[in-house]
């Protein structure tokens, strides 16, 4: 173990395991021991800091959107215009499609495995909740026709990209998606 893991408390060393695991290895087919055990914390540090797996799975995905949020938030007002701001999302897709450890969207994932009434299932639609949001607050700001149609293609433009960078190994599916994104602007466009 690092010094720097060391130093992190048991419940930032469960999140740290948890997001590892689960995302490398589906939330379902990991056991509670194997988080514990890649964490090096006693399974009581479990139970004092999470009632159980069901909750670690909600912080997990909650870190996930937050990090993504801040991810996509800071390459938007890295940009001057709006057009510029909603292409950067496709940009940020492609940066997260060339990681060598790129596993698909955390969020598909969970629900793929979720049971009824899992809490990967809240979490998965706050985060499309906020996709659907994002992408229509960028669109607000561009003058164009019927704002609401744009949004909704930006999202499917997203999440097609998603797909193709996870089922067919395909990381250029950003630019593509991107592309296609700066058409359907500029076809919207008053």
């Amino acid at each position: 173990m690092e010094a720097a893991e060391k130093k992190a408390s048991p419940r930032q060393r469960l999140l740290a395991a948890a997001d590892e695991l689960f995302y490398s290895e589906g939330i379902r087919s990991v056991g509670i021991d194997r988080v514990i055990e890649r964490a090096g914390v006693a399974k009581g540090s479990l139970y004092y800091n999470f009632s159980g797996k069901d909750e670690l799975v909600k912080e997990y995905l909650l870190g996930r959107h937050a990090s993504w949020t801040a991810r996509i938030d800071a390459a938007i007002v890295s940009q001057s215009g709006p057009k510029d701001r909603v292409l950067a999302v496709f940009d940020v897709l492609g940066e997260l499609f060339a990681e060598p450890d790129f596993r698909g969207c955390s969020f598909v994932n969970a629900v793929a495995g979720a049971p009824e009434g899992g809490p990967e299932l809240a979490a998965a639609a706050n985060f499309r909740l906020w996709l659907h949001g994002m992408f229509g607050d960028l669109v607000g700001a561009l003058d164009v026709r019927n704002p609401a149609v744009l949004a909704g293609q930006l999202v499917i433009l997203y999440d097609g990209a998603v797909a193709a960078a996870q089922m067919d190994a395909e990381p250029t599916a950003a630019h593509t998606a991107k592309t296609l994104a700066a058409m359907a602007i500029e076809a919207a466009s008053r």
